[in-house]
């Protein structure tokens, strides 16, 4: 293979990256993709194969699940099987001094980070089974899950890459997020505000960072057959195709490539500060879902 042939393949070899709350869904998708790229993937999350996250009780028990599904091990290990290099470290995002550290050992091993996914987040472990209800029926622990151990996820991460970005006078920060042109996620008023904040949070980012030629974009999926999406309606990925409520989603891995096609865009500081759609993006750059489709935006 000639050098031309290898940039081609692995586009992202010299791409030092972090992908916040990695075990499973989305993250998961997204570190595979960048892995497929070449990358270098810090995976990050609270959930090894010794001691996975012990916060989903209530989300198991609705999902019929024996166990949360996924670890950061096994992660790491798919970005590595893949063709890049993961690198597995269990970090509890809520905590400061956990990401301190973790950005400490990337800095220390890497030098530098050129990609932060912000993509950690709690709003799964107050799950009641119900997400379309009147906001004071929703109880208030939804604000902690969706807002403590969610949008401020990504703030404190942010901090702590920043830095290291800005000195090197390039970067790029993805948060991932759920945007549907500004309009209201009617029955969750707790998810809008918290998603609404992430877009929000990514922009004003983009103003401050811009000016030391970093780039920060929010990244918004449609419907993703997530494990537990796929264990609400009784199925798995090889099996998804049997259920027709699910003929509109996309797999966590549709994102992970829109994720990767931003992180080797030359260009990608023409779109700082923007809130982008996956379904957009695969006709710009060109890629598609795992089985082929370019899926539609989800649209409520």
């Amino acid at each position: 293979m000639t050098q031309n042939e290898n940039t081609k393949n692995r586009p992202l070899k010299d791409c030092i990256a972090v992908v916040t709350g990695a075990s499973r869904g989305a993250g998961r998708g997204i570190a595979m993709e960048l892995g497929a790229a070449g990358a270098t993937v810090y995976v990050t999350g609270r959930s090894t194969r010794a001691q996975p996250a012990d916060t989903y009780g209530q989300l198991l028990a609705l999902s019929d699940m024996p166990a949360v599904p996924g670890s950061i091990d096994d992660t790491a290990e798919e970005v590595t099987r893949m063709g890049g290099r993961g690198i597995a470290v269990r970090c509890d995002h809520t905590r400061e001094e956990d990401v301190k550290a973790l950005f400490a050992q990337v800095e220390r091993e890497a030098g530098r980070i050129d990609l932060l996914v912000n993509n950690a987040w709690g709003g799964h472990e107050t799950f009641t089974g119900v997400f379309d209800a009147p906001f004071w029926e929703h109880p208030l622990a939804n604000w902690d899950s969706m807002f403590d151990r969610g949008v401020r996820n990504h703030l404190v991460a942010s901090r702590f890459a920043a830095p290291l970005m800005v000195r090197a006078k390039r970067g790029l920060i993805v948060t991932t997020t759920f945007w549907d042109r500004g309009r209201y996620m009617k029955g969750n008023l707790f998810y809008d505000l918290a998603k609404a904040s992430m877009t929000r949070l990514a922009f004003g980012m983009a103003q401050e960072l811009k000016p030391h030629g970093v780039a920060s974009v929010a990244v918004s999926p449609g419907w993703m057959r997530t494990e537990f999406v796929l264990a609400g309606h009784k199925t798995d990925e090889a099996h998804w195709q049997e259920r027709p409520a699910l003929a509109g989603t996309e797999s966590p891995r549709y994102l992970g490539r829109a994720v990767a096609a931003l992180a080797g865009d030359p260009q990608v500081m023409e779109k700082t500060g923007e809130v982008l759609r996956v379904a957009d993006l695969a006709r710009a750059y060109g890629f598609t879902d795992i089985d082929g489709r370019q899926v539609k935006a989800f649209e409520m």
